[in-house]
This record gives C-alpha cells, sequence and structure tokens, in this order.
C-alpha cells in the first residue's frame, strides 16, 4: 500500500447508549445526538453544530518528504484577505488550501507506516513511545476517536 498522498475522514468514535464504541459517518455524526449539550439552548446547539462540521472536514495528507500534516478546512464566512493576513503574520499555515498543524514525521518500519504523535505520556510508570502503527488491519488510519480512509 502507498500511503502517501491525501486521507479524508471515513468515520467518528462516539458511544452509544451501552457506552460501546460506535463509527458514525461524518453524516451520522452531524445528526447524532449532543447529550452534553443542552439540546434547548439554541446557541449551544449551533456552537456544537459549528465544531462538528470543522471535524468532519479533517484530513491527513502524507507527503514524500517524511512530514505528515494533520488540516482543517477555513473556517466559513473568513475573506480570501483575512486568511492572507492570518498566513502572512504567521498565524496559520496552508497546505493544499487548508489550515496545517505543524508537520510530523513519519516513516516506514518493515513496509508499515509509522508516525510520530508528539504525544507523551507515561504506561504503569514507563515513558511510552510517541510513535504509533496507524494503519488498521482494514487500511483506516486512526487518530484519537478518528478514522480516514485514504482518497484514491
Amino acid at each position: 500500500m502507498t500511503y502517501t498522498g491525501k486521507w479524508k475522514l471515513h468515520s467518528v468514535m462516539t458511544f452509544d447508549d451501552n457506552d460501546m464504541p460506535v463509527y458514525l459517518t461524518p453524516e451520522e455524526y452531524l445528526k447524532a445526538p449532543m447529550p452534553y449539550v443542552d439540546e434547548s439552548d439554541e446557541e449551544a446547539v449551533a456552537d456544537e453544530l459549528k465544531e462538528r462540521k470543522k471535524l468532519i472536514g479533517m484530513s491527513i495528507k502524507i507527503c514524500d518528504d517524511g512530514k505528515l500534516y494533520m488540516l482543517s478546512p477555513l473556517p466559513e464566512g473568513v475573506s480570501q484577505a483575512e486568511i492572507d493576513k492570518a498566513v502572512s503574520a504567521g498565524v496559520i499555515k496552508l497546505v493544499d488550501g487548508e489550515i496545517a498543524d505543524e508537520p510530523k514525521a513519519w516513516e516506514l518500519r518493515d513496509g508499515e507506516l509509522w508516525f510520530d504523535t508528539e504525544i507523551e505520556g507515561e504506561i504503569y510508570g514507563e515513558k511510552s513511545d510517541s510513535w504509533v502503527r496507524p494503519i488498521d488491519e482494514n487500511g483506516f488510519f486512526n487518530f484519537m476517536n478518528f478514522r480516514f480512509i485514504k482518497e484514491d
């Protein structure tokens, strides 16, 4: 499998009524209940929907140069002049017309993709490795509670 290229969001992991993980398509996620939001508060619901729309627009770009970018769509209603100003001021970085985090390193190990999450921590008092193998047996790129699929 060739890992370089663009990966689009496939599904978002949430929990069902029995606290079991389930994966929702982006469309299902937009329509899913909001148990942590007062649904009678129109502003809170609108804010949650805005955040969900931003999340389902995420993608990943894996480049030949060993860099991996987590990408987010540009906010709605922002003019090109405002975007250009933010880029020139160094507030945001664009990759393929999307907002990019600082690139993360990736490499192949025995033909499998590994990338540096840069997330440090401990497991049972031992320092954990920030490098992970994100591709599962179904070919999904898993990161946190998101699954991405390679675009053709």
